[in-house]
């Protein structure tokens, strides 16, 4: 098939952006032709499967968010700030740009907004991919966008979401839709495993090397600069390390696996960028790590090195792919029990001994829950680690690897 993969962001960093490259990457190997429209500026550092890469210009170089974030050469605003006629010029200019790539087999586009009116004024049969951060921050309570989103998703051949939750968040905002699958994102499963503990770090160290320069943090999306240095100190010492890698927003619920770590005494490497690290950083109990946002390259090496990986997010949450990917990669994961994050806890669980079942998940914001079951993980044999372990990338290559979800995501329209 020719496919046209709309995307209105970057490559790295952020989960809908991860997913884009990944399910690009997926569908190449798969043999399939892929355009992908985006706004990366450097679209040769990710393997891509040999998608090619459109970017169109923007209208006074503005570009709507859901989250507020710094892309250089734009104007990032929150969609619920623009006017009518900026989210139309918006939305033309980027259908011209998908129009320009016919003819095509299908138009993939993420996010209801602004995904769904890109692809309907395209003029090409379209699926939608609802990622929910834009049904969350954007268009809740709004009943314009959530209307423009409904008449959007009309016409679509198939919306796709990725856990049960999303699904009935759709339905929350938008209203009924037709035409609904529910279809997790994917994990790598050939990048994200287990490595013996020298491989790992050393093939971090080396990714770490590799990093541009980012003297007093300037960058806030490029890694800390000395990173090579503080992390091979850190892993001199095998004491267990917990890892948190994600957005560092209050959502993303960090102070309350502070709070854990300070009642268990355990340490803890957190990774990511975002306005809430100040507070984070001020905050942190001792014996706590920042590194800035790290890419594959550098997570793929740095997981299999972490005991636990912690998932405490307090606002809803699409899907766990943070928690898929350390598992796939020997990391026990431990999440916040609530939507998405509450699927995954629950094929992890159903993947151990039962007696286990219950270290998959603890209560939302509940530091002493969290505490508990961190440190009974913790506090497991090596041999018992290992069985969790094992049974863990088991249920993320049954349920959720990327070969699966990428063909899942094509069967309405092969059938």
């Amino acid at each position: 098939m020719r496919i046209i993969l709309w995307h209105g962001y970057l490559l790295g960093g952020t989960g809908s952006n991860v997913y884009t490259r990944a399910l690009a990457r997926a569908w190449g190997r798969l043999g399939h032709e892929v355009v992908l429209v985006c706004q990366e500026r450097n679209p040769g550092a990710y393997d891509l499967g040999g998608a090619r890469v459109v970017r169109p210009e923007l209208p006074d170089k503005l570009l709507p968010v859901f989250v507020l974030d710094r892309y250089e050469g734009l104007e990032p605003r929150l969609l619920q700030d623009l006017t009518a006629e900026e989210r139309g010029r918006y939305v033309e200019a980027n259908a011209a740009a998908v129009r320009a790539e016919l003819p095509a087999d299908l138009v993939f586009a993420n996010h209801v907004l602004l995904g769904g009116p890109v692809a309907a004024a395209a003029g090409a049969p379209y699926t939608v991919k609802a990622h929910g951060s834009e049904l969350e921050y954007s268009m809740r309570g709004n009943e314009e966008l959530s209307a423009w989103g409904r008449e959007s998703l009309a016409d679509a051949r198939a919306t796709f979401v990725g856990s049960a939750h999303i699904r009935s968040v759709l339905e929350e905002v938008v209203g009924h839709v037709d035409r609904v699958y529910e279809v997790p994102p994917g994990v790598d499963v050939e990048a994200f495993k287990p490595e013996p503990r020298a491989d790992a770090l050393e093939r971090l160290l080396d990714e770490a090397r590799r990093d541009a320069p980012n003297p007093g943090g300037a960058e806030e999306r490029f890694p800390d600069e000395g990173n090579a240095e503080r992390l091979a100190a850190w892993f001199e010492s095998d004491e267990p390390t917990v890892l948190y890698f994600g957005k560092l927003l209050y959502n993303k619920g960090v102070h309350v696996l502070f709070e854990a770590l300070r009642e268990i005494g355990a340490r803890a490497v957190i990774v990511g960028f975002g306005d809430y690290r100040a507070e984070l950083e001020r905050t942190a109990p001792p014996r706590t790590l920042f590194t800035g946002p790290l890419e594959h390259r550098h997570l793929v090496h740095l997981i299999p090195l972490c005991e636990v990986t912690v998932v405490p997010s307090i606002f809803p949450e699409a899907f766990g792919m943070v928690a898929a990917e350390a598992a796939a990669a020997g990391s026990l994961p431990l999440v916040a029990r609530h939507s998405g994050l509450g699927e995954i806890a629950d094929g992890l669980a159903a993947a151990y001994p039962m007696e286990y079942g219950e270290l998959t998940s603890f209560e939302t914001g509940n530091a002493q829950d969290l505490a508990a079951k961190l440190g009974r993980l913790l506090a497991l044999s090596e041999a018992e680690q290992q069985s969790l372990r094992a049974a863990a990338r088991s249920a993320v290559k049954a349920n959720w690897s990327w070969e699966q979800v990428s063909a899942r995501l094509l069967q309405p329209f092969t059938n």
